[in-house]
């Protein structure tokens, strides 16, 4: 335990210190159109090359980041970042931005995005905001007003990691959303196991329920030509 601590305290000091160092970078993902296999937008994931610790998993720095509300920095410089390089791509490719609960609660959340869109000069049609159901969960009639906030500007949002958590209708019916996304965790074991029939029922039933809501869907870690088909 005083070892775990001790690392955590050394990986906060060197998070303060990355944005600074210019340690960190946006790699981009792309997101395929199931019919015609097209690039329609691309996932701006956040890295951290620390000069001390090396190469640092998003899965232990974020956390680090979110308790300390170093997020809110990190995650502004993000959607600069991202705002600015999607305005290098085709008109039609948008460019989509994870936000964590910390920036959310920011009263002048809207207004970072705002910044980011005029300074970039990116049309907000082409920005998605994606918020986790781990987000919304904690008050979601906050949550939604202000997600509303951020559709009125014109960008769109996604539900990220639907059905990893407490996956609720209430959800679907109370957020501003257009689109929702099949965690990995369900796409991954479709044709890798003879019993898979488990995670495609789950897929098949997400997919039923985001179309009745009118959302697109967007499936999370395809490998394979069995799991995109």
């Amino acid at each position: 335990m005083h070892a775990d601590a001790e690392q955590r305290r050394k990986l906060e000091s060197s998070l303060r210190k990355a944005l600074e160092n210019d340690e960190m970078s946006v790699h981009y993902q792309p997101v395929v159109d199931a019919h015609e296999e097209s690039v329609v937008s691309f996932e701006a994931l956040v890295r951290w090359n620390s000069a001390e610790h090396g190469f640092v998993g998003p899965d232990k720095f974020i956390p680090v980041a979110e308790d300390t509300r170093l997020i809110i920095p990190i995650g502004t410089w993000v959607m600069e970042q991202a705002c600015a390089e999607a305005t290098n791509w085709p008109d039609d490719v948008r460019v989509a931005v994870n936000v964590s609960g910390e920036q959310l609660i920011e009263p002048d959340f809207a207004s970072t995005v705002i910044r980011a869109l005029t300074a970039s000069g990116l049309p907000a049609s082409r920005l998605e905001i994606e918020v986790t159901e781990g987000i919304v969960m904690h008050n979601i009639s906050f949550v939604a007003k202000r997600l509303q906030e951020i559709r009125d500007l014109g960008v769109s949002i996604a539900l990220d990691d639907f059905g990893t958590g407490f996956s609720s209708l209430k959800y679907l019916q109370t957020l501003p959303c257009d689109k929702l996304k099949i965690d990995r965790s369900f796409i991954m074991n479709i044709g890798l196991s003879q019993d898979d029939s488990g995670d495609r029922a789950l897929v098949e039933n997400i997919m039923r329920l985001g179309n009745s809501f009118n959302l697109k869907i967007i499936a999370e870690g395809i490998e394979t030509e069995e799991q995109a088909d």
